[in-house]
């Protein structure tokens, strides 16, 4: 085995062809042979570079629309042959095999293809290579002696490589190669399997037995339950065996959550939301500035009405409705206009001039939104350093993920909407239909905010918003700490808690700010204390049947 092998003998298949033809030509010229198939061949030919037909070294036509072309043992054996091992040689002299020295290959757009709107399954089928994979595993399996070029991007360095070893490439270089090599073809069928599982109903994947591929990605789950699923109606039934999350590198951050940490974004085959946002206008963003756009743009997705929301270390200073957005942020504005300075802007509707306007008056890290008018966008660029983003709601996935040290939680995501029809009134004063609205708004600002959550909304806005606290009484302190410090009325404002209510006390507190109702899960030991409570306070109290944590 050789530290450095030269190449003679190049097989270059591709679907990205961009920059194939100067590299085939730079090949050429340190004396390779280049093999050849379909497009690609007339591509390099076109370009007036001397190319062998695939059909030619196997003896066999292309057929079948191309789908059978390279899977021959002339192709595989001239790439898997340990050349130092006398018995290869051998077969390969035998049956007329010629060494391949280099693969140079990129694969059918099949993420590209399921990316696109309304793609049918046949379409995404046809795109799912089949002969190209396959001769980057050969290639790579045997990359003592053969290179496996897999990414245009690569071409400059190998050719450089090539032009300071008299067109070889080194031992070192090939094992590089081959690693970047099994990681495309690893993510490749990551994305396949993605795709596929989620074109299965639910039905068809309970009538399928549970998989478990050793390093497979798995999405059908045993249909036997632990003793607590039992109990609790078969939470987590359905969960995969194994997940593999074949991340994808989309760019590189200045760095972490601080400077002394390296960080970059990663995205896997879905699309939309804040990792696939397109960033029109102001400074890159950093991993912060990720972390509360991704909250900001989940919140105002929750809403059908037009909702504008205003976040600050991933917890809502202010969300507010309106009949327009300029509208709809005032309201948002007025609930904490000092936490305000600084934080994320989110729209969930087209942004307008007006808007646009108001935004500008204060300090904003990011705005978010699905479209901008010519003239807002104009506006908003006049701030230098601003991040504009526009982005559209994410595919949508079966699972979310949380990191912890030595590996990952795995859920559902938490895609509940509560209409007026899921409320349980359990006191004995009845909810007005304005109320009721409150409590809905209420109640889905509160599913956006760090436990112990308490959301106080009046008018269509919150007025206060008391999170992440270890005692739910003080975080009910201070929503309306912080609606009295911007003179927001609290009197027959409601209330939304993301649990339930585990003692009276928070009744007790709430009724003596001049809440006029509550809205919370339920489920405590204790309920009947917090209805009686709110009896005794006059107080509208509704059960949802269902919380939203968020830690």
């Amino acid at each position: 085995m050789t530290s450095v092998r030269k190449i003679k003998r190049a097989l270059i298949s591709l679907s990205d062809k961009d920059g194939a033809a100067e590299f085939a030509r730079s090949l050429a010229e340190f004396g390779v042979e280049i093999i050849s198939t379909g497009g690609t061949a007339r591509m390099l030919r076109e370009a007036g570079i001397d190319v062998r037909d695939v059909s030619d070294v196997t003896g066999f036509p292309e057929m079948m629309d191309g789908r059978v072309k390279t899977l021959h043992p002339a192709i595989h054996g001239a790439l898997l042959a340990l050349r130092d091992n006398a018995g290869h040689a051998e077969s390969m002299s035998e049956h007329g095999i010629e060494p391949i020295d280099m693969v140079v290959i990129n694969l059918y757009p099949f993420e590209q293809t399921v990316a696109k709107a309304n793609v049918s399954l046949e379409e995404a089928i046809e795109n799912i290579d089949i002969g190209g994979p396959a001769m980057i595993r050969s290639a790579s399996k045997n990359w003592r002696d053969v290179a496996v070029v897999t990414d245009p991007l690569l071409y400059p360095e190998i050719l450089e490589e090539m032009s300071a070893n008299e067109g070889s490439v080194s031992l070192a270089t090939r094992r590089r190669l081959a690693t970047l090599a099994f990681t495309r073809t690893a993510s490749y069928d990551l994305a396949i399997s993605s795709y596929l599982a989620r074109q299965l109903s639910e039905s068809d994947l309970e009538s399928l037995e549970p998989l478990n591929p050793l390093g497979g990605l798995i999405f059908i789950e045993s249909e036997s339950l632990d003793e607590d699923q039992e109990e609790d109606g078969g939470a987590g039934k359905g969960l995969p065996g194994s997940i593999n999350l074949g991340l994808e590198r989309l760019s590189d951050l200045r760095y972490g959550e601080n400077p002394h940490q390296k960080a970059a974004l990663y995205a896997g085959d879905s699309t939309g939301g804040i990792a696939h946002a397109e960033k029109l206008h102001g400074k890159e963003m950093s991993f912060n500035n990720y972390i509360d756009a991704d909250a900001a743009w989940s919140l105002v997705s929750d809403f059908d009405d037009l909702a504008v929301a205003i976040i600050k270390h991933t917890n809502p200073s202010g969300v507010g409705l309106g009949g327009s957005n300029v509208e709809a942020y005032r309201r948002a504005l007025s609930t904490d206009p000092v936490s305000a300075f600084g934080g994320i802007v989110a729209f969930n509707n087209r942004v307008d001039r007006e808007s646009a306007e108001a935004v500008i008056e204060v300090f904003t890290e990011v705005v978010i939104a699905p479209a901008y008018d010519d003239d807002a966008f104009e506006i908003l660029s006049t701030k230098k350093n601003l991040r504009v983003l526009r982005c559209s709601r994410a595919s949508a996935g079966r699972f979310e993920h949380k990191q912890i040290s030595g590996g990952f939680l795995v859920q559902d995501f938490d895609t509940h909407r509560l209409t007026s029809e899921g409320l349980n009134i359990v006191s004995r004063r009845q909810p007005t239909d304005s109320q009721v609205r409150e409590m809905l708004f209420a109640w889905t600002v509160c599913k956006h905010v760090r436990s112990n959550a308490i959301v106080l909304a009046s008018g269509g806005r919150t007025i206060g918003v008391g999170a992440g606290q270890m005692n739910r009484v003080d975080s009910v302190r201070i929503a309306a700490m912080r609606a009295e410090r911007f003179e927001l009325p609290v009197a027959g404002s409601v209330l939304a808690s993301d649990a339930f209510f585990p003692f009276r006390d928070n009744v007790d507190e709430a009724a003596r700010m001049g809440v006029s109702a509550v809205i919370q899960p339920g489920g405590s030991i204790k309920d009947d204390e917090s209805i009686l409570a709110a009896d005794e306070h006059g107080i509208v109290m509704a059960f949802t049947g269902i919380r939203h944590f968020k830690h």
